[in-house]
């Protein structure tokens, strides 16, 4: 085993039939291989190296932190995962050959020689439990599907404006609503709308808002029934109507199966929430709700020793700014190089807490008083949250948003002079 405590340094850059292999060895020399992304040609690849080097621990280094190679390498005690962002390779590549002439093989090369010169700069992958990956899998995949159901419903509220404004009229707060998109698969045009029986257009208007008082013993006469009846199309050019046809029925069917598809998440994940032993830790924060608290969850994961401080978790997030100091020139920006997902959860985390938390609301307040932006003073009460979360995460401790408002008070904090009074 040499100094580093590692016996070998591999690099692998990954394909999906196919990966490059570069093994460092003792001498600096680098031998080359590939392996199939084939479970038997994997099992043989590892085999091979666990009898060369005795069983003791191989770096790898490669281009991903999930996916299908990462997912198939973790089952190897002997193997320790080093994931690194494709940028950190690119610059390094850079560096080396400024000409931007590349390969695989070359590619994996320069995983291993990098692996080897910063492993202690670098993040070992040290995967959570089954439960708690399962939870942050599946909370992605929830947001992914309501950020395709939110894109089709805009393109439907779209062609509603332009080839059947009439149905607008039904519309409720969301253009994905079930009894909305019902009554477009009912009636998917204006005029089978205008064709549609007196009784039973009262039944559909009846369902999207409050009927009268005293509704006409004949529906015939109902005023909203009049108006369906009498309203102009916007758009006669039958080509452009039946492209619209076609376009509706078409996103009617997919929002439809986009809100089964979300109930099916919703349904698995609170299944697996009841089981977590964390559920009841992050869910005693204010705005956690339903939805943020498995987020939360795979945020911080399983493994209390992956974090030596909050500040770790700020920065991965982006919650934490970068500073660009260049003589007597410096500059705050916001931090860019993160998780997307992991961002997105501690921002929406710290923008659902001003409605349930004093002293967030409070912060922001002092923030935004500050010069900062809407967005700009939600990160910083995101990144004023993480502190928190990471101190009741360590310790186990439900929040208590009373004594942390006690606290507060004690040490005269400035935010009691954005402080709302109790209600």
């Amino acid at each position: 085993m040499n100094v580093h405590g590692y016996s070998a340094f591999v690099g692998m850059d990954w394909a999906d039939v196919e990966h490059a292999v570069g093994l460092l060895t003792e001498e600096d020399t680098v031998e080359h291989a590939t392996v199939a992304q084939q479970a038997p040609a994997l099992d043989d690849w590892v085999a091979g190296l666990r009898q060369r080097f005795g069983g003791r621990p191989v770096a790898v280094c490669l281009e991903q932190s999930r996916g299908a190679l990462i997912y198939a390498l973790m089952k190897y005690d002997c193997l320790v995962l080093f994931p690194i962002n494709p940028k950190q390779l690119a610059r390094y590549r850079e560096a080396l050959y400024p000409s931007g002439a590349k390969n695989d093989p070359t590619d994996a090369e320069l995983l291993a020689r990098f692996v080897r010169e910063h492993h202690p700069r670098l993040r070992v992958w040290r995967p959570d439990d089954a439960l708690t990956r399962s939870l942050r899998l599946l909370s992605e995949g929830r947001r992914h599907w309501v950020d395709e159901r939110t894109a089709a419903g805009n393109r439907l509220l779209q062609h509603l404006k332009e080839v059947y404004p009439l149905a607008l009229d039904f519309l409720g707060k969301q253009v994905y609503a079930e009894r909305f998109l019902a009554l477009l698969a009912k009636f998917p045009t204006q005029r089978e709308l205008q064709r549609a029986s007196p009784r039973k257009l009262v039944e559909w208007l009846t369902k999207r808002r409050r009927a009268p008082e005293d509704p006409p013993a004949d529906p015939r006469q109902d005023p909203r029934v009049l108006a369906v009846k009498k309203a102009q199309p916007l758009v006669t050019d039958e080509a452009v109507l039946r492209h619209g046809h076609l376009a509706l029925k078409s996103l009617v069917t997919q929002l439809q199966q986009f809100n089964e598809t979300i109930k099916e998440y919703d349904r698995e994940i609170a299944q697996l929430l009841q089981q977590h032993p964390d559920a009841k830790l992050f869910a005693s924060f204010n705005g956690a709700g339903e939805a943020l608290v498995p987020r939360l969850i795979a945020a911080f994961g399983s493994d209390r020793q992956r974090y030596a401080s909050a500040i770790d978790i700020q920065q991965l997030s982006g919650t934490a700014p970068i500073q660009k100091q260049s003589g007597k020139s410096r500059v705050v920006l916001m931090r860019r190089a993160c998780p997307k997902f992991l961002r997105q959860t501690f921002h929406e985390f710290a923008k659902c807490s001003l409605f349930s938390c004093r002293w967030a609301r409070a912060y922001h307040a002092m923030m935004r008083h500050k010069g900062h932006g809407y967005h700009s003073a939600l990160r910083a009460l995101a990144f004023k949250w993480i502190r928190v979360l990471f101190r009741c995460w360590q310790t186990r401790e439900p929040y208590d948003d009373a004594r942390y408002l006690r606290q507060l008070q004690l040490k005269k904090s400035p935010l009691l002079a954005f402080l709302s009074p109790t209600p």
